[in-house]
Formats: structure tokens, C-alpha cells, sequence
């Protein structure tokens, strides 16, 4: 390789790495400890308050907090990885955590549960533990989740006999079908084709693995009658293809659309958009198949392999673990917390609403975690597209993505 080419990159190595600010070291003049935690998007504004918090309790660690925007810091933290110097603890999205790890840039915590009992995995929900795990190693740390429920017009669905949200998939599709026969540009429900998770959400409901190690099952019977089922609502009509209309302004009013599936985030957008709609609207778990299965998402923490501050970041993750801290964490920014002690609070316990979510977790699964994910879930809707807009065949189109998916699980 051109020498004139490996200096350039050393040096972009060695300036990235300034600019980044390197793992914390000691402080020999405060006698304390400073480590630096990267937290992604708006949620991460708010950290600064519980690190102080916790600085309180640890008053000889000081905690530096860099928020850092989702659309950036996939790119930042390759460059940190590279460099072998980035962050003490980082925030990392359940996506990502299969690609970090497999570059050995996360600490393995499973030495650790024992002296910290708050990173043990009996803390959380199966699902949420699923996410930290890579190559038998535990990368991280759960700390918050989302998942889906259905949101639902209870006044509606009443006036086309339904008293309570339906429970089953036949159920669903005949309430969405009743809902869009009460006249021109109204729907039954929405369901966002684009959403990558949601076929495959449907597709593990019917009994589907998705996988069997390296090898996708996405051709076989379940699978495609999961496809198949969803795309019943695009052909009847009940859910709209496309919809230039936010999904708030068509819950409202005379309810264009009437259900839809979303997380936690919507609770909060209806009542503080909605209030009209109070009384008239509910949160229950999702229709059911062979199970009622929902995907699982949220953030982990994880402490970055090339810490100086080995000690004082697995403090800082067992703090953010508490029950306590994540209730706060959850009132400051509506994040829903992964420790299950914590969904013994009133403020979760006795709100209908968040308590339909808490008993979703009971059965909700993330994304298969391996790094080859995002690039089969994209050809993944490059595929339902064809079928639900292009009138494909369900099976011959699984067939083709099926030998897509066999090729990047094989690269």
C-alpha cells in the first residue's frame, strides 16, 4: 500500500481521536475519576440531570455527557472503534450492538453481575436481555425498551360491535374491515408498509423462526401466509397503501383510521394533542395467532472495550439499572424502563395505558441479532412492496427473497 496513503490515515486516525476526546482518564489534581458517556438523540439532553445524581452517591467520579444525534453517531462511532478511543460508556441502539460487538469494541459484563447484581440479566424481560447477548458474551445492559400495542377508537369499534379490542387475527381483520365499510376515505387500520419489523412481527404470531442459524426460513408456509394476511388489508381496502395524512389527524375527528400499531411515544402525542379524544380511545396487546408476539426495541448501555475507567463505568451502568433511576428516567423523557422491578410503580401500574404495555413485554421479541439484520430487512420491504402494490405472488416473491437473504447470511 501507497506510505504516502498509511500516513494520511494515521493522521485522520490520530485527529479523529482528539476530536472525539479520548477515554477518561484519572484527574491526579481533583483526586477524582472522570469517565464520558455518549448518549444518542433528544433523550440523551436529559442525562446531564441523573449524572448528577449520580454524582452525589460517587462523589469521587465526575461524568461528562456527550448528546449525540442518532443521524451521526453510527459514523462517530466507527471512528472511535478505529481509533481505540472514544467514550467510557455508550448508548447503543439494540440494532447496532450485534456490529460493535463482533469489532470487539464492548466489554463482555457477564464478570460483573456479581459485584453489580443490577446488570444481572433476571432484572429484565426475556426479550430485552436478547439484545445484550453476542456470541455468548453480554455486551451490554438493557435501559430502556419500546414495543407495540394497538391503539384503538373504543366509541367506533363499538358502533361496529366491538366492546372490547379485537384478540385474535380473524377478529382484526373483521373489525378493519367493518370500520372502512362506514363510507368513501375511511380505513379500518393503519399499517405502515415501510415499517420493517411489522411483517416479520406478524410472521413469528403465525409460528414463524425466521431463521434456523444461517438459514432463512422466510419461503416456508408460516412466513408466507403471515405475508399473505397482511396483505389482505392493502387488497380489501381496509388499510391504506398510502396515506398523505399524520396518523394523529386521522385517529381524530370522525377517525379515518380508527386502529393502528405504535409504542409508547403515541400514549403521550394523544393526550397532550387529543385531549378531546379522552374516554374514546385505549391501548390493548396485540390480535393473536399462534401467540401474540410483538418486536422489541429501545437502548442498551454499554461500556466501551477500551475504558481507562473500568470500575467507575460499570458503576455508572449499575446506577442507570436501579428501578429507581429508571422511573426517573422515564418521567424526565417518556422512555419506558427495562428493569422489571420498576413496572411495580404506581405511575406505570395503575395507568391502563402503560400497564398494556408492561404486559406486552411479556411477549415481545427484537429483530434476530446479528449484524446481517439491516440489510435483509431492507431487501425484505423492497420485496412486500411488489407484492401488496405491485400484485406479486406471495410465495414465488418469498422464494426470491428467501435465496437474497441465504446470499448476505453467507457472505
Amino acid at each position: 500500500m501507497n506510505k504516502k496513503f498509511m500516513a494520511a490515515i494515521s493522521c485522520s486516525i490520530v485527529l479523529a481521536a482528539s476530536l472525539l476526546g479520548g477515554c477518561s482518564s484519572n484527574s491526579a489534581s481533583s483526586g477524582k475519576t472522570t469517565i464520558t458517556v455518549w448518549g444518542m438523540g433528544e433523550e440523551a439532553k436529559s442525562l446531564p440531570k441523573i449524572a448528577e445524581n449520580f454524582k452525589k452517591e460517587n462523589p469521587d467520579i465526575d461524568v461528562k455527557v456527550q448528546a449525540i444525534p442518532w443521524e451521526t453517531a453510527h459514523d462517530k462511532l466507527l471512528t472511535a472503534v478505529a481509533s481505540k478511543n472514544g467514550p467510557d460508556v455508550v448508548q447503543m441502539g439494540t440494532t447496532w450492538i450485534p456490529e460493535f460487538a463482533s469489532a470487539k469494541a464492548l466489554m463482555d459484563l457477564t464478570p460483573y453481575t456479581k459485584k453489580y447484581p443490577e446488570l444481572g440479566a433476571d432484572n429484565y424481560y426475556s426479550g430485552s436481555v436478547e439484545t445484550t447477548k453476542v456470541n455468548d458474551q453480554v455486551v451490554g445492559v438493557p435501559w430502556y425498551v419500546d414495543t407495540r400495542v394497538l391503539f384503538y377508537r373504543t366509541d367506533l369499534l363499538k358502533q361496529v360491535g366491538y366492546s372490547e379490542a379485537p384478540k385474535t387475527w380473524e377478529e382484526l381483520s373483521d373489525a378493519a374491515k367493518k370500520l372502512a365499510n362506514r363510507g368513501e376515505g375511511k380505513y379500518g387500520i393503519s399499517l405502515d408498509a415501510k415499517e420493517q419489523s411489522l411483517s416479520f412481527m406478524f410472521a413469528r404470531q403465525n409460528g414463524s423462526e425466521l431463521l434456523s442459524g444461517n438459514k432463512p426460513l422466510f419461503n416456508e408456509k408460516k412466513f408466507v401466509e403471515a405475508v399473505d394476511y397482511l396483505n389482505s388489508f392493502y387488497k380489501n381496502g381496509s388499510a391504506p397503501k398510502d396515506l398523505d395524512i399524520d396518523i394523529l389527524q386521522a385517529f381524530k375527528g370522525d377517525g379515518i383510521l380508527p386502529m393502528f400499531i405504535s409504542g409508547p411515544w403515541s400514549i403521550k402525542l394523544i393526550n397532550d394533542q387529543a385531549p378531546e379524544l379522552k374516554g374514546k380511545w385505549a391501548t390493548a396487546v396485540l390480535p393473536k395467532k399462534e401467540n401474540n408476539i410483538s418486536a422489541l426495541g429501545g437502548s442498551d448501555l454499554s461500556v466501551f472495550q477500551y475504558t481507562k475507567n473500568k470500575e467507575a463505568s460499570l458503576k455508572f451502568l449499575a446506577y442507570m439499572s436501579k428501578p429507581k433511576t429508571q422511573i426517573e428516567w422515564m418521567k424526565m423523557t417518556n422512555s419506558l424502563p427495562a428493569a422489571k422491578e420498576a413496572w411495580k410503580d404506581p405511575s406505570l401500574k395503575e395507568n391502563p395505558d402503560y400497564k398494556t404495555l408492561g404486559d406486552q413485554m411479556e411477549n415481545a421479541k427484537p429483530m434476530p441479532v446479528i449484524k446481517q439484520w439491516e440489510p435483509i430487512a431492507q431487501a425484505y420491504l423492497t420485496s412486500f412492496e411488489k407484492i401488496y402494490r405491485g400484485g406479486a405472488d406471495p410465495q414465488k416473491e418469498m422464494d426470491a427473497f428467501n435465496q437474497k437473504a441465504e446470499e448476505v447470511l453467507n457472505k
